[in-house]
């Protein structure tokens, strides 16, 4: 066996051209494979680690995942929102440590604008419990500051400074502006891979000093406030769209769920952040399924092209396995040669894919950390990686056994008998 496998490294070597593009075809096959994995998983806990050392969201009842929808990703409207003093009794709850109040509703060139207050730099939580850091500036202060989310600030090329207007309603096109009553940029987000990025923040009293001349979602006619006059009149906001609640015992979640889902004053929801999140990625899930599958089709690709090179030197290497059977090799002997090679093949090439994936991921991480805020973890391969590996070199066993059974049906008089 080891005059074998010798022999097959050798005349791999004498080949080593042909084959060598073969080897980069697998390795980059695996490393997309890999990586596809990688960034799979890597998405899929930045997704459900959306928010983070939240205990329940609540809002208006309706459906978890419609909740999760608007008042975690800012997506879709709320059938309803919740009374003021409804979530100032929530807040008010001996077992509650924290909350952070959510107004929705308006927007910034189809970006959506989050009215909350300052307890949301302090106590919002994503990813592994990181708290929200701020690339440059500070917390809005004023009525009319406002804080950005990195991808805001990126995709329009806003800075410290720079005047904003809000456009009353949800979109892109055809709103009413708030262009009376302009918001500074005082704050810049770090990257935090989350919905937080595309979000334009400001205060609850903002949301309020906008809409304070407008009715039934148009301004009233002839009536205009101007910004410097609105401290003038009662700021707090009489309802809000949803709210964020951080307990002091996580042991008490279940029974305030249960007291606000049964709340008297109207009908509202809580749910538990990370099974609603569930919930939703299956909803979603479909895409990165159907990238994993592309990527084992690429893989599969490779193999049969490392099968078609192989087999495709048979022609010219009939008389080298006539010779090898002429003094003494057996068919099985010629089966293994070939299958050997191709496993051999497939190995290496697995494993010059884990280490360019290795490579790529200490290179590229912090580069998709900063534009995508998607953190690669630079490690070893993971369980789920290490089966697809061993999925991997099965394929690659599996199509090794096509040229190796061609070299087995080789004869001794067909490889001396030259041709015309």
């Amino acid at each position: 066996m080891k005059w074998l496998l010798t022999l097959a490294v050798r005349s791999a070597w004498n080949r080593r051209l042909t084959l060598g593009m073969t080897l980069v075809a697998v390795a980059l096959s695996v490393t997309l494979l890999l990586g596809v994995e990688r960034v799979r998983h890597e998405a899929r806990n930045s997704f459900a680690l959306s928010v983070s050392g939240t205990d329940l969201v609540v809002g208006a009842r309706t459906s978890a995942v419609q909740l999760m929808l608007y008042a975690v990703f800012r997506l879709g409207e709320a059938s309803n929102n919740i009374r003021w003093q409804s979530y100032q009794a929530i807040a008010g709850d001996p077992a509650v440590a924290w909350a952070i109040p959510l107004s929705l509703g308006d927007s910034h060139h189809g970006l959506p604008v989050l009215g909350t207050t300052g307890a949301y730099f302090e106590h919002f939580r994503y990813g592994d419990g990181q708290a929200l850091q701020f690339a440059a500036g500070r917390p809005f202060d004023g009525i009319f500051e406002t804080v950005l989310g990195a991808e805001v600030a990126k995709r329009l090329a806003y800075r410290i400074g720079d005047q904003i207007i809000i456009s009353h309603g949800m979109g892109d096109v055809g709103l009413a502006e708030h262009d009376d009553k302009p918001f500074t940029v005082v704050g810049i987000l770090a990257p935090t891979g989350t919905p937080v990025d595309r979000t334009l923040h400001v205060s609850l009293q903002a949301i309020e000093a906008i809409h304070l001349d407008w009715a039934g979602g148009a301004p009233l006619p002839g009536l205009s406030i101007p910004a410097e006059h609105v401290r003038k009149f009662d700021l707090q906001p009489k309802e809000i769209t949803a709210a964020l609640i951080g307990l002091k015992n996580r042991a008490a979640v279940f029974r305030l769920q249960r007291q606000i889902n049964q709340h008297p004053g109207e009908a509202l929801l809580a749910v538990l952040p990370g099974v609603a999140l569930d919930q939703l990625w299956e909803m979603v899930g479909l895409a990165e399924r159907t990238l994993l599958a592309v990527s084992a089709m690429v893989l599969a690709v490779g193999l049969a092209g490392l099968v078609a090179v192989i087999l495709a030197s048979l022609g010219e290497r009939r008389r080298e396995l006539a010779i090898l059977r002429s003094v003494g090799a057996r068919p099985r002997d010629l089966f293994l040669l070939l299958s050997a090679e191709a496993l051999f093949i497939t190995l290496l090439g697995a494993l010059l894919g884990v280490a360019l994936l290795a490579l790529l991921s200490a290179v590229l991480a912090p580069l998709v950390q900063a534009h995508f805020g998607l953190s690669l973890s630079v490690r070893w391969v993971s369980s789920d990686e290490l089966r697809l590996l061993a999925a991997v070199v099965a394929a690659g066993l599996l199509a090794s056994l096509v040229p190796g059974y061609s070299a087995y049906r080789l004869s001794l008089a067909d490889g001396l008998t030259p041709r015309l």
